[in-house]
């Protein structure tokens, strides 16, 4: 059986997370938080064990990330080898 997640619950932490401002855990580049979802350079909290492994739905296993950079990990363990590279590309 599938675990539920509380949308309470992940609205805070993303809050917490984001009050600060890190920079992004996987690629360690700045993030702009001003930007919406579902841009790609847009905040996203990424679970460091993911939720399809186990992890928990804790503030302590959750990281700040860009949504690309999210979607590159996926539900991984380890952390991709991220390169971002900036093209002339617009979305």
């Amino acid at each position: 059986m599938a675990r539920k997640r509380s949308s309470t619950l992940r609205d805070k932490h993303r809050r917490l997370i984001a009050r600060s401002q890190p920079p992004c855990a996987i690629c360690h580049q700045p993030i702009d938080y001003t930007i919406p979802y579902p841009h790609p350079d847009s905040f996203v909290v990424d679970h460091k064990k993911p939720f399809a492994h186990g992890g928990a739905d804790t503030i302590d296993n959750k990281q700040p990330a860009h949504n690309r950079c999210n979607r590159v990990k996926s539900d991984r363990l380890e952390q991709p080898e991220l390169r971002r590279h900036y093209t002339n590309r617009t979305w």
